[in-house]
C-alpha cells in the first residue's frame, strides 16, 4: 500500500477546487436572482407613480417615473401613456457579475386606472 500515499491530497484539493467553484456559480446566480427582483420592484413603483401622475393629466408623468427609477436604483428605458392613462414602463438594474462583467436585469410594468 506504499505507492498510494498521497492520493488522499490530490482528492481533497479537487473537491475543494470544485466546491469552491460552485460556491462561485451559486453567488453569481444568487446575485442576478436579487438584480431580477430589484428590477420588478423598480418597474412596479415606477408605472404607479407615472399613473398617478397621468390621471392628473400631468403630460410631464414620464419625468416623474425616471425620478422614482433612480431613486430605486434602476434606469427608466421606456415609458408610454397610453388612452386612458394605462401606462407602461420598463426599467434596468444594473448587475455585477464579477469576472463575467455587468450587465442589466430588465423588468417592465403597467398601471392605470380601473375602469368602472
Amino acid at each position: 500500500m506504499r505507492d498510494e500515499e498521497g492520493s488522499a491530497t490530490v482528492w481533497v484539493v479537487a473537491l475543494a477546487g470544485l466546491l469552491a467553484a460552485l460556491g462561485a456559480v451559486t453567488v453569481l446566480v444568487g446575485s442576478a436572482v436579487v438584480a431580477r427582483h430589484r428590477a420588478t420592484t423598480a418597474a412596479d413603483l415606477t408605472a404607479l407613480a407615472v399613473a398617478g401622475r397621468a390621471v392628473l393629466a400631468d403630460p410631464a408623468a414620464c419625468a416623474v417615473g425616471e425620478g422614482v427609477a433612480a431613486a430605486n436604483g434602476a434606469g427608466l428605458t421606456a415609458c408610454r401613456v397610453d388612452a386612458g392613462a394605462v401606462v407602461v414602463v420598463e426599467v434596468t438594474v444594473p448587475v455585477r457579475l464579477g469576472p463575467l462583467g455587468v450587465t442589466a436585469a430588465r423588468a417592465h410594468a403597467r398601471a392605470g386606472p380601473v375602469p368602472p
